[in-house]
């Protein structure tokens, strides 16, 4: 397995697929002025197909497709089958909004999808139309349950919490475990892009600690759940009898970067060393300069030598790129 020059061993692929999103979610898009990839930029079918032989040759076990939003992508369904067929025995999941999900799930799952995240911030109707603009509870809501009718299990659904927006609304969600085999994921937000517009700059994180002691208040006491794999970025937690978990992504609070075991291929194939560095190397140019899978394995084990130690938001360093364009 490769190993990075700080000696973690890096063997999960989340690949963005798309940079468009049919939300405008309030801390990541705004409802204007946004500059999409054109189509030729993206990286293939086939050459996503390409980049995860290479990475499955070198050693990765794991592998995610993000957006902007995954579904709107027309060629995913071939996509998928490309990946399965290069990383038969890899975990392929997807993250998702759901929207699109409910006339999907079946056929992700026949191309060798495993399992899906899906994002929602709130289980008020009203409230996610406010904070996940041009959403639809009652499509998210099928697309879960059209997720889990087809097997794309478990079923992990993130929650990114904003002061004053949805706070609150964590208790709901974290309820809903006492009685669904759910996964719930609260993320605390983090600061994307240089330059961002006044309405998503001026939205504020919440400290997981905060957020646990809000439900805890509520619902009771929790758990905390022993996990085998060190580079979970999740800390989990049960509920008494609880169906499901609660877990809390926490990269600003309690950064996880010494265990972090990923890099991330943008929607026009660059490779992004870490979430909030801009550190990436171009794999797309070795694919349409003619490099097949062993050059395309030899600059991703090169690039992976590079991987900063961790991100420097104490130092004030920040992505240049926006959430929607790295893909999570």
């Amino acid at each position: 397995m490769p190993r990075d020059g700080h000696g973690r061993i890096i063997d999960y692929l989340r690949i963005s697929v798309m940079d468009r999103c049919n939300l405008r979610c309030t801390y990541c898009m705004p409802l204007e002025g946004l500059k999409f990839l054109p189509e030729e930029s993206l990286l293939s079918a086939e050459e996503i197909g390409l980049v995860v032989q290479a990475a499955t040759a070198s050693g990765f076990r794991k592998f995610r497709i993000t957006g902007g939003e995954p579904t709107l992508r027309k060629d995913l369904i071939d996509i998928v089958q490309r990946m399965r067929a290069a990383a038969p025995e890899a975990d392929i999941a997807m993250t998702t909004n759901g929207i699109l999900l409910t006339s999907m799930a079946e056929e992700l799952k026949s191309a060798g999808l495993n399992r899906v995240n899906i994002h929602l911030d709130t289980l008020d109707g009203d409230r996610l139309r406010q904070v996940m603009r041009l959403s639809d509870l009652d499509r998210i809501m099928s697309g879960i349950e059209a997720a889990k009718q087809a097997g794309l299990t478990p079923i992990k659904i993130n929650s990114v919490v904003v002061r004053g927006v949805n706070d609150e609304d964590v208790i709901d969600l974290a309820k809903k475990t006492l009685t669904e085999p759910w996964q719930v994921r609260f993320i605390e937000l983090m600061p994307f892009g240089s330059g961002e517009p006044e309405e998503i700059a001026q939205q504020k994180g919440v400290p997981s600690s905060e957020s646990k002691i809000r439900i805890e208040k509520a619902l009771g006491p929790l758990s905390s759940l022993q996990t085998e794999d060190p580079s979970d970025e999740s800390r989990n937690y049960k509920f008494e009898n609880a169906e499901g978990s609660v877990g809390f992504i926490s990269p600003v609070s309690d950064p996880f970067c010494a265990f972090c075991n990923r890099v991330r291929l943008s929607a026009e194939g660059r490779l992004l060393l870490c979430l909030l560095r801009d550190d990436e190397a171009d794999l797309r140019g070795v694919i349409r300069n003619g490099g097949g899978v062993s050059e395309i394995k030899k600059s991703l084990e090169a690039a992976i030598l590079t991987k900063p130690v961790g991100h420097a938001l104490d130092q004030g360093i920040h992505a240049s790129r926006r959430m929607h364009e790295i893909g999570g």
